[in-house]
Order: C-alpha cells, then structure tokens, then sequence
C-alpha cells in the first residue's frame, strides 16, 4: 500500500515532537518535517496521489498563510491540517479562506488530531458533507434588476475565494441568460439533469455540468425549449437540490422573478434568499410585497438578505430611505458602473475579467467574501466554542 506524503512545518520544538509522535501512529503516512518551503514545494509536486500538510501557525503567520494558499492552489490533492496556539475566529477564517481543511488548537488534544487526520486522509477532493452545502437563491419578483449578473459573479468570486465546487443553476426557464452572461454551450440542461435524477451521481453530475473554463464553477443551464419547462414539477426541483448537495458546497440559484410553483420549491431550499432591488418606488413596492408575502410563508427573516443593485450614492432616495421603508437592514450594495457591467455581459465574461479594480468588480468580491467568511464562522463557532469563550 503506498503511503500518503505528510509534511510537518513547526518551528516549535516541543510541537513538532508531539505532532510527530501522533502521526506515527498512523501505518500509512510517510512524514517529513521541515522549515524548508522549497523542500515543501518539491516534495509536493514529486507525491502522485493524496498529500497531507500540517502546518502550525503560532509563529510566522503571514508568510504560512501564504504558503497554504501556494499549495491549496498547485497540488489539488493536497489536504492541508492548520495548528495555532491563538485559536481566534479570524485567524480561522483566515486559515480556511487559503484553503485549509480541518484545523487544530495547540496545545494539541490527540483525540482531536486523530480525528481531524483522519477525515483529511479519507475525504475525497470533490466530495463534501451534505449538511455543509448552502443554498444561496438570488430572487426578485420585478425583472430587469440584475439579478443574473448578480448571481453569476457572486458564484464565480466563491469559486476563486473558497476553492470548493460551486453550483450555478438557471431557473429562469423561459427567458435564461446565465449562458450568455458566461458564454458557455452547455450540451446538457436542467431538462436533461430532472430525466435522469435516479442516475445522478458524483461523477455523472461533474461531467454532465458544464465547467466555466478552468475554475470550480458548474452550471446548469435552462431548457433550450419553452415546453420542456411545463413538465418539470416543483418536487423534482426539491430532488435536484438535495441531490447537487451531496457533490457542491454551495448552490447558487439564479431564480425566475415570479411566485410559481418551481420557484417556491427553491425558495423553500435555500440558506439564504438574496433579494434584489433598486433605489426606486416602484421596485421598492414589489420588494415589500416580497417581504410581506416570505413572511407568510414563514420564511426566517434572518434568512433574507436585501440587495441594493445600480447603487449611487447621490441617489435622490437615499440608503436609509430604503431601509425605512422596507423596515429591514440592507446587507449590501452593489454600485451602479453601467459600461464595465455592460462590457462584461457583452463579452461573456465576469466583471472582474473586464476591470479587476473597479467599483462593481470589489464589489462583488467583497459580497463573495462576506458571505464565505460567516459561513465559515458559524461552522467554527460550535466547534470552538469552549475555546473561544476562554
């Protein structure tokens, strides 16, 4: 049986020996220990299958981080096992957001290591726990919001900053643009995925989804024909979203603008709704509407997160305008930068491709970012918690 490549990095001594004399009790790592990037980066690239890094944070932590991302990025089937002696929610979402699997506090507990070892040394690259997966549904009842454009970069952004497989589906099945907004030629849609949800597995659904270019992104397509649509049944919807959670982290749902059936069905699936608006009467009324009638459907209200679109400072109705009369937070803006948005749709490319420092583009990162960053403390939080509150 080969052996799995472990490589320890700690400059501290008494660490390193405990970390050491844990890992040799598993028969079926090789383990080198050194401060050596160099070495690290070498020994890496000479491992064919699954490679396992430990890596201990209490000192140098800016230039580790670093590395963790170095190596998250050119060895796929590197696992990595974070230590820190200053075990703080930032530092963990920190050490998660380079790429990071399991994390460790020091002083090391051998029942905790062992634990967080052995899911490395079991977890497969492209599998994940269903419970892990988000459901994140970009939703307005009013059309020409942006919420396409919303929807297929905020996927693309968690695609770049949390490495994991992504699921972008397009349930405006009558007017759908997510593959135009990405310029992709699906050869399978939704269509074909609902025919065929007995046979869907892992493999079936990474090669059946079309890839966008080299990243983690998979997107579902819409129905090529408006009749393919009037046989899908809000179940099957359920079905399928239940079933994509097996294999993506997170599913991001570009939902049709109306209440029927099939859009409920996502609705009453997602984690979080990510309503969207613009800074008019009109749209305003329709988003109050929604609020009103998501109530009714006993929707948590921290669940729904108001999205502000083409937003403007020197807007004549002003952030806590807006606030007011929705009577809720709004949770984010998205600036209104007209010619890079165009451009970028267009083009068939995200607005980062077009201007990776503009307004809309940080944007958009930043949302990305946000949204990465509670989910990563609120699956911290409870396995922390003890420490935290110490």
């Amino acid at each position: 049986m080969n052996k799995l490549t472990t490589i320890i990095l700690s400059e501290e001594y008494s660490t390193n020996e405990v970390i050491k004399l844990f890992a040799s009790e598993f028969d079926n790592l090789d383990i080198f220990n050194t401060t050596d990037a160099t070495f690290i980066l070498n020994k890496l690239s000479e491992a064919k299958d699954k490679s396992l890094f430990i890596v201990d944070l209490s000192t140098n932590k800016r230039s580790k981080l670093d590395l963790i991302l170095k190596v998250t990025k050119e060895f796929k089937n590197c696992k990595v096992l974070a230590l820190s002696d200053n075990p703080s929610v930032d530092l963990i979402i920190e050490i998660m957001r380079a790429g990071a699997k399991e994390f460790v506090p020091i002083p090391i507990i051998k029942s905790e290591f062992f634990e967080a070892v052995s899911k490395l040394i079991a977890q497969d690259s492209v599998t994940v726990n269903n419970s892990k997966c988000k459901v994140i549904s970009i939703f307005s009842n009013k059309g020409g919001i942006g919420k396409t454009s919303l929807a297929s970069n905020l996927a693309i952004e968690l695609s770049k900053i949390t490495k994991e497989n992504i699921a972008l589906i397009d349930l405006n099945f009558q007017m759908g643009d997510i593959t135009t907004f990405l310029n992709l030629k699906p050869s399978f849609n939704i269509s074909y995925m609902l025919e065929n949800l007995d046979k869907i597995n892992e493999t079936f659904l990474l090669s059946t989804l079309e890839r966008y270019k080299k990243t983690s992104l998979y997107v579902l397509a819409d129905p090529p024909y408006f009749k393919q649509a009037d046989n899908i049944q809000p179940k099957q919807i359920s079905k399928l979203i239940n079933t994509l959670k097996e294999t993506f982290s997170y599913i991001i749902i570009d939902a049709e603008a109306s209440f029927e059936g099939k859009n409920i069905a996502a609705l009453d699936n997602s984690d979080l709704i990510m309503l969207v608006t613009v800074a008019n009467l009109p749209a305003l009324r329709n988003t109050q509407r929604c609020l009103e009638l998501f109530d009714k459907l006993g929707y948590d209200k921290e669940d729904t997160k108001i999205v502000v679109n083409r937003y403007m400072e020197n807007d004549e109705i002003k952030e806590n305008d807006i606030e007011k009369v929705l009577s809720k937070d709004i949770y984010w803006k998205i600036p209104n930068n007209y010619f890079t948005i165009m451009s970028a749709i267009n083009k068939g490319v995200p607005v980062s491709d077009i201007n990776d420092e503009s307004n809309i583009s940080q944007s958009y990162k930043g949302l990305a970012q946000n949204i990465a960053d509670n989910l990563y403390k609120l699956s911290m939080a409870e396995k922390f918690e003890n420490i935290f509150n110490k």
